[in-house]
């Protein structure tokens, strides 16, 4: 048994190699592109819409209600790139109903690589929200002697957030492993069934904490901004 999906070697010449990741994780990029063309391609804004587009609006709506009960500001600047990191993870850990798939979110490069994701967008939406100077001068609050401390968390934090996903689905496809050469028929099934529902919770937990760190930096830089206006106007 395959721990990760990068274990699962299908084409190999010299260095490189095709591995179970980049291909489960292509099939989840064309199954989001061609869905995503095939719901909106004939979108109404009538009453009588398509089922595709009813499910989609209720994703969409759903995501940027979550989004603002979070930040409490407007969603739409967020909402593109924490919805994208919510489906494709929730897409990637549901579609282990089908045999002979494995998650690429099992896999610790794929969970880095969207951990880097975040790590490069919480500066980009903080630089967005005040500039570079005020994003900046989080980093030597409350004093200039925690900036070291304050860059060490923002590396943790990512790397807590790749592992956090990583760990969770690799031991969600070891159990049913495990489970499956011991009870091949009852106990699989519950667990492929619980598999599914926790897929989409690490998904909303990936999301949410995102989410989280990208409302932190914006609140400081936001807090920062309402302190320098109240001195400035005495």
């Amino acid at each position: 048994m395959h721990l990760t999906p990068d274990q699962t070697i299908f084409w190999q010449w010299g260095m490189f190699s095709l591995n179970a990741t980049l291909i489960f994780t292509w099939l989840v990029m064309g199954v989001l592109v061609v869905g995503s063309w095939l719901v909106t391609r004939h979108l109404s804004a009538s009453t009588q819409i398509s089922r595709g587009q009813n499910l989609l609006e209720v994703i969409v709506l759903g995501i940027r209600d979550q989004i603002q009960e979070i930040i409490d500001q407007p969603a739409d600047p967020y909402l593109p790139f924490i919805g994208t990191l919510f489906i494709f993870i929730a897409l990637s850990n549901l579609l282990s109903v089908i045999p002979g798939y494995q998650p690429p979110t099992g896999s610790l490069s794929t969970t880095t690589a969207l951990a880097l994701c975040v790590f490069f967008a919480v500066p980009l939406y903080g630089v967005q929200k005040k500039g570079v100077r005020g994003y900046l001068q989080q980093y030597l609050q409350p004093n200039p002697i925690m900036l070291p401390f304050n860059i060490i968390g923002d590396f943790s934090r990512i790397v807590a957030l790749a592992v956090r996903l990583f760990g969770n689905v690799m031991s969600g496809t070891m159990i049913v492993g495990i489970l499956l050469s011991v009870a091949p028929l009852f106990f699989p099934v519950m667990m492929q069934v619980l598999g599914l529902l926790t897929g989409v919770i690490q998904a909303y937990i990936f999301a949410i904490l995102a989410m989280v760190f990208i409302a932190a930096a914006s609140q400081v830089d936001q807090h920062n901004y309402q302190t320098d206006s109240e001195v400035s106007h005495g």
